[in-house]
């Protein structure tokens, strides 16, 4: 494959082990390229700027710098950057605060590596995937947001479809026929609305509570 073409993934993780798992995992899929690892949050910042990954897997529980304070100073430092997190924690707090800090996804690390690999495709391209668990944590949070869903117009509830679909914005533009600039606003509108931090809690809500067909 071009190489030009791989997605280029950095890791963060303090464990060598898991670490090396990735790696290896990552060998298996010729379109996913490793381009760097971290075992701190603070050396992951250093390392976006150099490396320039597509998506960082970023563990949770680290010494010094945890995977919130990590994703929040990649998100600042390199906006185009995509985080994934990867952890054994699913604790409610560590999930909202996870997709508050920017992360686009959220996945246990008992994930296959099948289910990894096409996680890593859909954060490269913008949309979110999440653990069962993580997307349960969100939905639960949702219940009073999803109550106020019928303020939404006839076009946000059909971004809001795409949205969970995980279509990203200018596969929006593209299926609406409306320009990038409006498929953001329309998407701020519906994240106001449904009082989500994000367009991946309103994906997740969307489905969850029965928001769009």
């Amino acid at each position: 494959m071009d190489e030009e073409k791989r997605i280029r993934v950095m890791t963060v993780d303090d464990h060598e082990i898991m670490r090396g798992g990735i790696r290896f995992v990552l060998l298996a899929f010729d379109d996913l390229e490793l381009v760097a690892e971290a075992r701190r949050g603070e050396e992951a910042v250093r390392l976006c700027a150099a490396a320039r990954p597509d998506v960082v897997l970023m563990d949770m529980k680290m010494p010094e710098m945890d995977g919130i304070a990590a994703t929040k100073a990649v998100k600042e430092a390199s906006p185009n950057t995509q985080v994934l997190f990867l952890t054994g924690f699913h604790e409610r707090s560590l999930v909202q605060q996870a997709i508050h800090a920017g992360a686009v996804g959220y996945l246990l690390k008992d994930t296959s590596k099948e289910d990894l690999a096409a996680a890593i495709r859909a954060a490269a391209d913008g949309r979110s995937t999440m653990s069962p668990e993580a997307a349960e944590v969100l939905a639960d949070d949702g219940e009073t947001a999803a109550a106020s869903g019928g303020d939404l117009t006839e076009r946000e509830r059909e971004i809001l479809a795409l949205l969970a679909q995980g279509l990203s914005n200018k596969k929006i533009a593209e299926r609406l026929e409306i320009s990038e600039y409006t498929v953001r606003n329309h998407v701020s509108q519906v994240i106001a609305k449904l009082g989500v931090a994000n367009r991946s809690e309103a994906a997740v809500l969307a489905v969850q509570r029965g928001l769009v067909d």
